[in-house]
């Protein structure tokens, strides 16, 4: 089956010759980074690949939580849920996004301690977070036979529809003067005197003062050619969606499965935590900054050798920017979805939820998930090379958090005080000596 058709967005007609911002990528992170600045009256171009929101932007699961989430990404996230809460009213247009809340199971992975061990990081913060059981969990979660012993309900937690956030920011941009060029990929930057002056694309060069690299997957292989190294790699991750059917109107995440209702009334579910990491070069370069995440992660990693070695392995890691780049040869990562996944996600569900044998298995996908070896994001400049900023690595994690890193990289870019303290998603501290490794938060 195809992957999600994101809401087409048709792009402008004419490449400006200068803006003072070329973002690069137009998923969420980028049409949130490009509306930000556009509303701040900065001129940006928006260039993308591809289509707007056409790899793991329309890929996700669709969740906008704060619950389970890294303490580092916390604050970052409190302020995504507030711009959720307004976004469509700001922006003239649907998202999906509703406050239906998240509940987070109990089970092998994940035991009441551990639960109640995250808790404490957002004490304080009025989410309504609590430890729900017995009566009060079957209420949320009506018709289940989940075997859970208690879940920690997040009700300020919620959900968006993939297929529509990102299109309908970048449209957002647009109206406020942003340009958007689709199928347009970016090749290289251009530098004068060791800082950022343009960026050279398919269709011509484009002078600017600053440039925002938020390629998603595609990132560190952009960064290696401008000499910037990002330690990334990418999990693939594989979802289902099903015909409409009554259900639960909360969220639930489990070891087994993870579903969410969807705008037209079926359902998104997904492996609770298994994921699909294909065997590749950089997974040798990289071994020895992923070793702690891996040693932390190997139960819910499935480690492959499959045909992503061979594309990688013959895929130039640098060109000239009059070079075709792997930009151009692969305009939208589509995966393939992993077939035991599926099977495994679909089965739990349906005995978690019977109510889900009425319905029919419509449609499933693949997406292929940038990470970083803390599975925290970079939202930072790079020190060595002035006006150049990278948003990405968000490990899983980047729908839901969309709107707050947008603002949080335009605060960087304009120079004005940032909305939270950036330091945790620094690109250097992957090489100024930080102990760099995934932090649950339990």
């Amino acid at each position: 089956m195809p992957g999600p058709k994101p809401t087409p967005v048709e792009p402008d007609l004419h490449l400006p010759k200068s803006v003072d911002v070329v973002v690069i990528g137009g998923g969420i992170i980028g049409a949130s980074t490009a509306l930000e600045l556009a509303e701040r009256g900065a001129s940006v171009l928006l260039c993308e690949k591809g289509q707007i929101a056409g790899e793991q932007s329309s890929r996700n699961w669709g969740w906008v939580r704060l619950g389970m989430r890294d303490p580092r990404e916390i604050p970052l996230m409190v302020e995504s849920l507030h711009l959720w809460q307004g976004l469509d009213q700001r922006i003239g247009r649907e998202t999906g996004y509703t406050r239906a809340g998240i509940l987070f199971g109990a089970s092998g992975k994940r035991g009441r301690g551990n639960l109640e061990r995250w808790l404490r990081h957002v004490d304080g913060l009025q989410t309504g977070a609590k430890l729900v059981l017995g009566s009060e969990l079957n209420d949320l979660l009506p018709g289940n036979q989940v075997s859970h012993e208690c879940a920690l309900f997040m009700p300020q937690d919620g959900r968006a529809e993939p297929q529509l956030a990102a299109p309908a920011i970048a449209e957002a941009a647009r109206d406020r003067g942003a340009v958007l060029m689709t199928n347009c990929a970016v090749r290289s930057v251009d530098t004068r005197d060791g800082r950022i002056a343009g960026v050279f694309t398919e269709r011509g060069r484009v002078s600017c003062d600053f440039v925002v690299l938020a390629g998603g997957a595609w990132s560190r292989l952009f960064a290696g050619n401008a000499g910037i190294d990002l330690p990334q790699l990418k999990v693939l991750n594989t979802v289902l969606r099903t015909s409409p059917t009554e259900g639960p109107d909360a969220a639930l995440w489990s070891d087994d499965f993870a579903m969410r209702k969807r705008a037209d009334g079926g359902y998104s579910i997904a492996s609770g935590h298994e994921n699909t990491v294909d065997i590749v070069p950089d997974s040798f370069r990289l071994a020895r900054q992923f070793l702690p995440a891996f040693t932390q992660e190997w139960r819910s990693l499935r480690f492959r050798l499959s045909k992503r070695w061979s594309i990688e392995v013959q895929q130039d890691r640098t060109w000239l920017p009059t070079d075709v780049t792997p930009f151009e040869h692969c305009r939208v990562l589509d995966p393939e979805p992993s077939p035991k996944a599926l099977r495994q996600a679909w089965a739990a569900a349906r005995k978690g939820f019977p109510v889900l044998e009425q319905s029919e298995l419509v449609q499933s996908w693949a997406g292929l998930i940038d990470v970083t070896p803390d599975a925290v994001p970079v939202i930072s400049g790079v020190d060595h090379l002035p006006g150049m900023f990278i948003a990405t690595g968000f490990s899983g994690h980047g729908f839901g958090i969309g709107p707050g890193a947008g603002r949080l990289m335009a605060d960087l870019v304009a120079g004005t005080a940032p909305c939270v303290d950036p330091a945790a998603f620094r690109l250097s501290r992957f090489t100024d000596g930080s102990k760099v490794r995934p932090d649950p938060g339990y």
